[in-house]
């Protein structure tokens, strides 16, 4: 009985590519299971900010919470729009994320890795994250990517439901 220890050129190749395929194929579930770490900075009075990180974490996403009284300075730095300030901001992976943004929209941003500096969603649309109201219909709202010098319509949703 002859034992071979050595692999012939072909077979190292044949099994590279083996394995380049398999990483390949399997890179969109490691996505999929592996969110970044949002670090959400909120004020301790804004009840919420609370049920919105409750959503996010619900989501998957692992989240650091800070309390600010004061977060002007820290929306200023990462380039909010004055127009698109909420109660609460997120920085996660490069991006920044204000207000009450649908999980599954930071998701896509994720994904879709547009040059921007984030998403928005403007003031606090009733039956958005965090704004669940018992007995009021959630409002249609606009999740807005937004970078300088530069704004559009990122999705539009109804409480938690891309429309």
């Amino acid at each position: 009985m002859i034992t071979k220890l050595f692999a012939t050129r072909r077979e190292l190749m044949i099994g590279a590519i083996q394995a380049t395929a398999m990483l390949v194929l399997s890179r969109s579930s490691w996505a999929a299971e592996i969110l970044p770490k949002m670090t959400v900075t909120r004020d301790p009075n804004c009840g919420c900010c609370g049920g919105w990180v409750a959503h996010v974490k619900a989501a998957g996403f692992p989240v650091e919470v800070i309390e600010a009284p004061d977060l002007a300075p820290l929306k200023a730095r990462l380039g909010v729009p004055d127009a698109l300030i909420s109660c609460h901001t997120a920085e996660v992976g490069s991006y920044v994320v204000e207000g009450h943004v649908p999980a599954s929209a930071i998701k896509r941003l994720l994904l879709e890795q547009p040059q921007a500096t984030g998403l928005a969603v403007a003031g606090m649309p009733a039956g958005s994250p965090g704004m669940e109201v018992s007995g009021t219909p959630p409002e249609v709202y606009q999740v807005v990517l937004f970078g300088p010098g530069s704004q559009h319509v990122f999705a539009r949703y109804r409480g938690s439901q891309a429309l």
